[in-house]
């Protein structure tokens, strides 16, 4: 009996556990977005149909990844007829992503050429992101013509900018050749070995002058030693007598 007691707890706790991961699961996948291939296409092509507007020098990425998440869940509502939606960080995140890839891509298609890659979503991508930067400077300055700004910048006159030529040897006030250079350079090195040999003269004779005067100092000293015990013998002869 015990036996079977042990194992109805345990199924009533498994089922217990069973079910609170179950509904964990439910919440999570309410809350997060499962990207598919075809919300993942509806994000390419909205995206890139709005390419331009991210490219303007002053716009709100937010309000623009707004709108691109209204476009996509609008896109997969009509496809699937469910309740699904997409937020703007999810489709900014996911884009990304694809960027980093699309980039590592196009780096293979240069070395290797475009039929090395297989990524599905390459080509259509490349088509907007791959352009040259003159296209993209053409495409610029045909949007500047006719606005007050372009007229402004085509209608200023750029003074260039010209390098300065630099000098040679020959144009040079009082240029000297090579060998007159190398010549002045070791008559220099000379002048130091001489300053150098009269310095060390120097050094020597005030050590020779301190020696002389400590050889005079000791035979003074010697001689001052010697005269004490002579005055001593004569005062006391005197003192005798």
């Amino acid at each position: 009996m015990e036996v079977i007691e042990t194992i109805v707890t345990d199924a009533i706790e498994v089922e217990e556990s069973t079910t609170t991961v179950t509904t964990l699961e439910a919440e999570k996948s309410k809350t997060e977005f499962v990207w598919t291939l075809q919300a993942t296409w509806h994000l390419v092509h909205v995206r890139l149909d709005m390419d331009p507007e991210f490219d303007q020098p002053v716009c709100k990425k937010k309000k623009l990844w707004e709108t691109v998440a209204e476009r996509v869940t609008a896109k997969l509502r009509a496809d699937e007829g469910t309740d699904v939606s997409v937020k703007a960080f999810e489709c900014d995140l996911k884009w990304r992503n694809m960027l980093a890839t699309y980039r590592k891509n196009a780096e293979r298609a240069k070395r290797l050429g475009t039929n090395s890659v297989h990524w599905e979503f390459f080509k259509e991508m490349h088509e907007v992101l791959g352009r040259s930067y003159e296209e993209v400077e053409a495409q610029r300055k045909a949007k500047l013509n006719g606005t007050k700004l372009g007229k402004a910048i085509a209608s200023k006159r750029f003074t260039p900018i010209l390098p300065t030529p630099t000098a040679t040897a020959s144009q040079l006030p009082n240029a000297r050749p090579p060998q007159d250079l190398l010549q002045l350079y070791l008559e220099l090195q000379e002048r130091k070995l001489n300053m150098w040999a009269q310095q060390k003269a120097l050094e020597e004779r005030k050590i020779e002058a301190i020696n002389n005067l400590a050889r005079a100092i000791t035979c003074l000293s010697q001689n001052n030693a010697m005269q004490i015990p002579k005055e001593c013998v004569s005062d006391t002869s005197s003192t005798q007598q």
